[in-house]
């Protein structure tokens, strides 16, 4: 299997770095092998059937035209907890981790209602589901897809969330009142394309992506009205925003009533999140 690992580094140089290779070729063989790395043997590295090393081959192959890595496994973690990924729903950023530990942080009461609009592969609404105290937590998306991929991410951790397909410009009628709404929705501008990655181009669901040049602040208008409606008062609301746009988000939000609108930035140090409170007698 040696030859095989210097294979696959080969394979890969040029495309990845050395540390990126690395991890890659650990992830690989943990595919191939259906183990963690840890208890993958000498012995098994170097007798891999056909069948695997064929798997590895075709795993090879599709990270070098470009297909991120969570995709052609199929999995990805978040937070420190197992997703299933496939091309119907964003991959999970590390940015999104520091949206949820904010929201982590502020939330330790028992049985909060949380709702995540455009929840994707429900890797917030999960991982809340998971680590808030007996927590009641709901997600949307317009799309069929995407919930059925977090929906069975719900099932692979054990918790439960209310999903429901829903488009959040429509009327938003009776619904439950919520601490708690979060999302991080479409914020892409197209102009931003040329200065994109080609993989999370070529690969990444657009519709989960982007918003026109000329309404960039579209998905935050509509979700706040909605937070006006259904949060309690004094409930919170979350976003995760394009670091170009976080006073922007900041101004239409007061401007919207929310009071005590706070922008935060990533451990990069960009403008990555903000919270807003619903005041008495908003909305």
């Amino acid at each position: 299997m040696q030859h095989s690992v210097r294979h696959i580094l080969q394979e890969l140089n040029g495309l990845y770095s050395k540390s990126e290779i690395s991890v890659l070729a650990q992830l690989i063989l943990e595919e191939v092998c259906d183990d963690s790395f840890t208890g993958i043997t000498t012995d098994k590295i170097n007798h891999l059937s056909r069948s695997e090393l064929r798997k590895a081959e075709d795993i090879v192959c599709r990270l070098k035209n470009g297909e991120p890595v969570q995709y052609v496994l199929g999995k990805t973690e978040f937070y420190g907890i197992p997703f299933m990924i496939t091309p119907d729903v964003l991959i999970p950023r590390p940015e999104t981790e520091e949206l949820v530990e904010w929201i982590l942080s502020g939330n330790r009461q028992i049985g909060r209602s949380v709702l995540d609009i455009g929840t994707g592969s429900g890797c917030i609404a999960v991982t809340l589901a998971k680590k808030m105290s007996d927590a009641r937590v709901y997600a949307w998306d317009i799309s069929e897809k995407a919930l059925k991929v977090a929906s069975e991410n719900a099932r692979l951790n054990g918790v439960t969330v209310h999903f429901s397909v829903r488009d959040v410009f429509q009327p938003v009628g009776i619904d439950p009142v919520f601490d708690v709404i979060v999302s991080n929705p479409p914020y892409v501008t197209e102009s931003e394309k040329a200065t994109m990655e080609a993989n999370v181009l070529g690969f990444e669901p657009h519709e989960a992506l982007f918003v026109p040049n000329d309404h960039a602040l579209l998905f935050y208008e509509r979700i706040a009205d909605v937070a006006s409606e259904l949060l309690y008062n004094n409930g919170e609301l979350y976003f995760e925003i394009n670091r170009e746009k976080g006073p922007e988000v900041c101004d239409m939000l007061r401007g919207k009533g929310f009071a005590r609108v706070e922008l935060r930035k990533d451990i990069s140090g960009n403008d990555r999140m903000v919270r807003a409170l619903k005041p008495e007698g908003h909305g």
